[in-house]
């Protein structure tokens, strides 16, 4: 959807700061983000939902001006990356949901059509 009353598309997201060095703020270590990730990745989480958790519950704005790598990064040193990536993971599950839909409604061309 374009604005009504000025030019631009509105495409929304998140602005990273331009400092790649950790706020002054956040005094968290190195050390207990990484032990805070791998035990999120140990209950099962994706690299996006510890980032979202670390955000909102530890005030960890971002993990890669803390500890100097990305989480994926961090998982994958460990050993503990997934072996799909989190983004074709969801795909794929997407088409798997729309196919057991096509099962029971054969006549939904339309998601037929999107799949």
């Amino acid at each position: 959807m374009g604005r009504m009353h000025s030019k631009g598309k509105g495409i929304s997201r998140s602005a990273l700061p331009y400092r790649k060095s950790p706020p002054s703020w956040c005094k968290t270590d190195s050390d207990t983000v990484k032990n805070e990730i791998t035990k999120y990745a140990k209950k099962g989480m994706t690299p996006s939902q510890i980032g979202v958790l670390l955000r909102d519950s530890q005030g960890i704005p971002q993990v890669r001006s803390i500890t100097g790598q990305k989480i994926l990064r961090i998982l994958k040193v460990l050993g503990m990356a997934p072996e799909i990536p989190e983004d074709l993971y969801h795909l794929i599950k997407k088409a798997v949901n729309v196919r057991r839909h096509l099962e029971k409604n054969r006549k939904d061309t339309d998601s037929k059509f999107r799949l």
